[in-house]
């Protein structure tokens, strides 16, 4: 079981980032675009709302980070699909994340 948000697309961590503080911005957010958020987020399905949480982006947008990780998704993936699970790209690997917040291996 993995993440997806209210649109059915798959969310991804950065296994480069170490903290809820954003790396990925240029190329890297045109090909990884940050999942964004307006208020608070909102947990559905598997979702554990107690590992939901916010970082602020360099440009001041909120970015929705789950168990301590900002979040992204693939620019290229179709609804429901995941096509970039387990790929290195921008100095780290994108891994899809479990609902207990930790990618999945």
């Amino acid at each position: 079981e993995i993440l997806f948000d209210g649109s059915d697309q798959a969310i991804y961590l950065f296994d480069k980032e170490s903290s809820d503080t954003s790396e990925c911005y240029g190329d890297c957010a045109a090909a990884w675009p940050p999942v964004l958020t307006d208020g608070q987020p909102q947990a559905e399905g598997g979702v554990d709302a107690k590992l939901l949480g916010t970082t602020k982006r360099d440009d001041g947008s909120t970015q929705v980070t789950y168990g301590g990780h900002p979040l992204y998704y693939y620019v290229d993936d179709p609804v429901g699909e995941v096509l970039c699970h387990n790929v290195e790209e921008f100095g780290g690997l994108w891994l899809v994340l479990e609902p207990g917040g930790d990618a999945v291996s």
